[in-house]
């Protein structure tokens, strides 16, 4: 297996590409180009990419744009997508108000 961090030396600079504008992560709205910056950066792993940029870690937990991120960072990388571990997921949540974990309580007692 490649190690993905043997690779910082060969990306050479960044270069902005038309798309870079594109939003791939919509409920944090990161867009491919702050994607690749991040990778140009030394962010070389999904996880790192989802800490400092927060994309995946948004209403859908990465259900829309997890395989988008994975192959904008593989081809930065210029590795094969599989070769990058994927972030760990959480099932979707949605918020919930205070008084219905109050009420929940209430109808133990």
């Amino acid at each position: 297996m490649e190690n993905i961090y043997d690779r910082s030396d060969q990306l050479g600079a960044y270069i902005p590409e038309p798309d870079d504008d594109r939003i791939i992560c919509r409920c944090e709205e990161v867009t491919k180009g702050e994607i690749r910056k991040a990778v140009h950066d030394g962010m070389y792993t999904i996880a790192e990419i989802r800490r400092y940029l927060r994309c995946g870690m948004g209403l859908c937990q990465g259900q829309t744009c997890a395989r988008l991120v994975k192959r904008i960072v593989a081809k930065e990388l210029q590795v094969p997508p599989d070769v990058l571990e994927p972030a760990t997921s959480r099932a979707p949540m949605r918020p919930l108000e205070m008084r219905i974990y109050a009420k929940e309580g209430a109808d133990h007692e």
